[in-house]
């Protein structure tokens, strides 16, 4: 016991102190926010869009009726490097900016390279009124590959201590404020998640995480799944990713209840 606690003293402080100190530095392999460099661009080269796995770039149409700049779907987008790879100018880069979720669909979908996201904002209304100062939620895996579930659950532990927020992940959905869907909502979890969501008492909310959840991910389009929790359900926060870094749903919650903004 002694020993216990002798390792436990040398250990010191192991919570992350985000966001009353500066987040954490991100590892030299983290995806954040894909860049695009307009000018380095070729405007008739299309190698990017042609490597991307699930259309996430495409040119933008003109009035003419050819081909624009592009535009980038950061909520189909697999942070594959994919297309950066493929690109003759290397006019494609990964940023190190964790600070992805957004509170409307097309908050995600950027044809301006040089704009900055419109990061989600706090709740507002009688949501704010009655949820604004914690969260509790159900996390429902509606065919997710344990990717972004993984992620959700390293919030849980020391080193992030999501319960210092008042936001806790709860067993029932009937004790919950809203659920926290992964995955594209396969055809065999279709019903369930919607019966989950019914359990819900009112008012109640849904945060997407991960690009299944948001846009169908690399099953965009296929038969037994769906194309993300927004086809069947109203969604309250986005969070990209695949899968999301734990900072990046971290920081989209708390954007949430107003606790960052």
């Amino acid at each position: 016991m002694i020993k216990a606690f002798v390792a436990r003293l040398k250990q010191g402080h192991r919570t992350i102190r985000y966001p009353a100190a500066p987040p954490p530095a991100m590892p030299d392999r983290f995806r954040g926010r894909l860049l695009i460099d307009a000018a380095a661009c070729p405007k008739d080269c299309r190698s990017c869009v042609d490597a991307c796995p699930t259309g996430a770039i495409a040119p933008a149409s003109t009035p003419a009726g050819g081909a624009g700049p592009l535009v980038l779907d950061l909520g189909r987008c697999l942070f594959c490097t994919d297309c950066a790879r493929a690109c003759p100018q290397g006019a494609l880069s990964f940023s190190d900016d964790y600070r992805l979720a957004v509170r409307r669909r097309e908050d995600l979908v950027v044809s301006d390279p040089e704009r900055a996201l419109e990061l989600a904002e706090a709740l507002g209304g009688r949501l704010r009124r009655v949820l604004g100062r914690s969260l509790k939620l159900r996390q429902v895996s509606a065919g997710g590959c344990n990717a972004c579930e993984a992620d959700v659950n390293v919030l849980g532990t020391i080193g992030w201590d999501l319960g210092r927020f008042g936001i806790q992940m709860v067993a029932s959905p009937r004790h919950a404020d809203g659920l926290l869907v992964t995955g594209p909502v396969t055809k065999n979890m279709d019903l369930a998640l919607r019966k989950t969501y019914d359990a819900v008492p009112e008012p109640k909310i849904i945060i997407a995480v991960g690009a299944c959840a948001i846009s169908g991910g690399p099953y965009l389009d296929h038969e037994e799944a769906g194309n993300g929790v927004s086809a069947i359900l109203p969604v309250d926060l986005f969070v990209p990713g695949c899968p999301p870094h734990p900072l990046s749903i971290l920081d989209g919650l708390l954007r949430l209840i107003g606790t960052v903004r």
